[in-house]
């Protein structure tokens, strides 16, 4: 029996021996590929994680050919850099303002039809109420003579007394006339009241950017000033030194500002414009 079991087990021993061949070498393929899937998964986990991490390559190789770089041109590189920022941030404020560029003949354009159109319709005036010269044939400025105030007020009678024959203004356009206002002084003679102040400077809101309108018209103004004459009780100067003392631009100006500043504070006290 024992040795029966002896065969058998000999048997047994052989057929394990003796088995086919192609069956260990199937389970050592299957373990060779499940080491290779393995192998593939790893491979694959780093192929991802290189995938979804490009920039750390990247990275590593600029990294790597900037250490390769010569110091003296990268200083180089960054100093292009530095200009073209600084080409780009000079032309950025021309760029923003080339819409501008365009308007300021249209403007002049503006200007220039508007006082050749009023200076044809002043011409036309039959009662010879004012008239106008081109100062130094400048068509931006004009000289106007006030020709007429009312008959009846106290500087209508000066002017009979004096033998003066108009009140001189000059008055002077800016580039955006009509949609600015225009700077009006008087010249001659010289007046006291009358919202005229030193320098020949004049109290009236329409003179301002607050009170004025691109409809106004040079007729117009001219017929308020007029009227603000004769309300603020204006008189042609008689004193002995100061009526011979003309007006000055600069300090028409300097008075205009500060007149313009005040009322602003404080409000206006001339006569509004439906007086005039």
């Amino acid at each position: 029996m024992a040795t029966l079991l002896r065969k058998i087990g000999l048997i047994r021993l052989h057929d394990r021996d003796t088995e086919d061949p192609k069956h260990h070498q199937g389970s050592f393929k299957g373990s060779k590929s499940n080491q290779k899937s393995n192998t593939k998964h790893c491979n694959t986990s780093s192929d991802s994680n290189s995938i979804l991490n490009p920039p750390d390559t990247k990275t590593k190789k600029s990294e790597q050919s900037n250490k390769d770089k010569p110091p003296g041109k990268e200083k180089q590189t960054s100093k292009d850099i530095k200009e073209k920022q600084q080409v780009a941030a000079s032309k950025a404020p021309a760029t923003a303002l080339q819409p501008l560029v365009p308007h300021r003949p249209h403007c002049s354009q503006v200007r220039t039809r508007r006082l050749m159109k009023e200076l044809q319709e002043i011409k036309r005036l039959a009662d010879n109420f004012i008239t106008v010269e081109l100062a130094d044939d400048n068509l931006f400025e004009w000289n106007v003579k006030l020709h007429q105030v009312d008959r009846d007020s106290a500087l209508w009678q000066d002017m009979k007394d004096t033998n003066t024959e108009y009140i001189l203004l000059n008055i002077s356009f800016p580039d955006n006339f009509p949609f600015s206002p225009p700077f009006m002084r008087v010249l001659t003679p010289r007046l006291e009241n009358g919202y005229v102040l030193d320098g020949g400077a004049i109290c009236m809101e329409l003179l301002t950017p607050r009170g004025w309108s691109s409809a106004y018209t040079v007729e117009a103004v001219m017929r308020q000033f007029s009227a603000s004459l004769v309300k603020g009780q204006g008189r042609i100067c008689r004193k002995a030194g100061k009526s011979k003392k003309s007006f000055s631009r600069k300090d028409a100006e300097a008075t205009f500002k500060s007149l313009v500043k005040t009322h602003e504070k404080y409000g206006w006290v001339s006569p509004p414009v439906s007086d005039g």
